[in-house]
């Protein structure tokens, strides 16, 4: 019997301590709901733990910034909407004046209200911003190398048609003759801007497609024609680049020597549409970037082209005139094409970024899943723990006060 080293209160004790230490350790789980408080809970656990976490806050602002992008996008696409309400009712007005029953001055009024309606549609494109940041003015619109010049291309005459063929020769998509011929009178009109350009071939026996086509250079822009590519049977380039110099609404007018206007020529002839709109030079990309993703390079660039009267071709717009009036009316047409097609990107863009969204809480809601399995303790399985270890500190204490009494029979060797 030894009275200096108690063996069984100190093996006692050591299982006191760590019952102890085991109960608040459980203490601090259920507290505050995790399983690794610190590094030494969990090491491996707590690194895998940590990315996650970054993971899942990454993809919830990511989350958020498509949200945003969404917000931004509808703005834009709301005030285009505007835009082409405009557009709309400055096409009923060019109708409108392209009927003689209108007197000069009826047309003046028209060409007053149209001018106000192009200064909105400037007005507008320059100020429409989301958080201070404009939108339709340009700034957003990506690289572009140099300027850019507008292509339009025929597609309404005859497969395989080229520039050298003469006109007298020229025949519509189904193969059939134009029916033009030799001392008719072509009269080429096609604007700039805006603005309306005319000149007139008289037709020769060795008038060809080309010669036609130059007589658009005539008072606007040198062009540049193509046949037999992919983009249609002919392609006018202009070759002097911007919006100011882009060509639009080329329309003929083919008519004999008695002034009968031959209408199926005429149609065949002005089958243009525009395949590439006029861009000015940029060295800088405007896109604007939404970070669509948790990491690094997971983003989409947004890209609004200008919006404004310019860019859009309406700027020198007469419907003072007859004929200013009725070319007005294709100028409008293809001005409404560039910013519905503006509009349908746009919603594309909202439609994508729905999905996005979609994808990101889908994401985070698995990755929450994930890291709650490594980080978040299991309440029932720590309560019983605790249980067990509350318990057994009681019993341990219990039984450090009876192995603190067992010196106490060493008195009874000394009496």
């Amino acid at each position: 019997m030894r009275v200096n080293s108690n063996i069984a209160a100190l093996n006692t004790l050591n299982q006191l301590t760590q019952n102890e230490k085991s109960t608040n350790n459980s203490l601090a789980k259920l507290s505050s709901g995790l399983r690794i408080n610190s590094a030494a809970d969990d090491a491996a656990g707590l690194a895998i733990s940590e990315k996650m976490k970054g993971q899942i806050r990454g993809l919830d602002t990511a989350s958020s910034n498509s949200e945003d992008g969404i917000s931004m996008v509808q703005t834009a696409e709301g005030a285009l909407s505007e835009t082409e309400s405009i557009l709309q009712r400055m096409r009923e007005l060019a109708v409108q004046s392209s009927s003689d029953t209108n007197t000069d001055e009826d047309r003046e009024n028209i060409q007053d209200e149209l001018t106000q309606l192009v200064d909105e549609i400037d007005r507008i494109s320059q100020t429409t911003q989301f958080n201070t940041k404009n939108l339709l003015d340009g700034s957003m619109s990506g690289v572009v190398a140099s300027d850019s010049a507008n292509v339009l291309t025929n597609t309404a005459l005859a497969s395989g048609t080229d520039t050298t063929t003469v006109l007298t020769a020229l025949a519509d998509d189904n193969g059939d003759s134009l029916g033009i011929a030799e001392d008719d009178m072509i009269k080429v009109s096609w604007t700039v801007n805006g603005e309306l350009n005319t000149a007139s071939l008289t037709v020769t026996a060795t008038s060809t497609l080309a010669d036609l086509m130059g007589t658009v250079t005539s008072g606007a822009t040198s062009v540049d024609t193509a046949a037999g590519d992919t983009q249609g049977d002919v392609a006018v380039t202009t070759t002097a680049l911007g919006y100011a110099n882009a060509i639009g609404a080329i329309s003929f007018e083919v008519s004999d020597a008695d002034g009968e206007v031959n209408s199926e020529a005429s149609a065949a002839l002005s089958g243009f549409t525009e395949t590439t709109a006029a861009k000015e030079a940029k060295t800088e990309d405007g896109r604007a970037v939404l970070q669509i993703g948790a990491n690094s390079g997971q983003i989409m660039k947004v890209s609004i082209s200008d919006m404004g009267a310019n860019a859009l071709g309406i700027a020198e717009l007469d419907v003072s005139t007859q004929e200013g009036a009725s070319i007005a009316v294709s100028v409008i047409d293809e001005a409404t094409a560039k910013v519905s097609s503006q509009r349908s990107y746009l919603g594309a863009v909202q439609n994508r970024l729905d999905h996005t969204i979609n994808n990101l809480d889908t994401s985070s809601e698995n990755l929450s899943s994930a890291q709650s399995q490594i980080a978040d303790v299991d309440m029932a399985a720590e309560m019983m723990e605790y249980t067990k270890g509350n318990v057994l500190t009681q019993a341990a204490t219990a039984m450090l006060a009876q192995a603190n009494q067992q010196p106490q029979n060493v008195l009874s060797l000394l009496q």
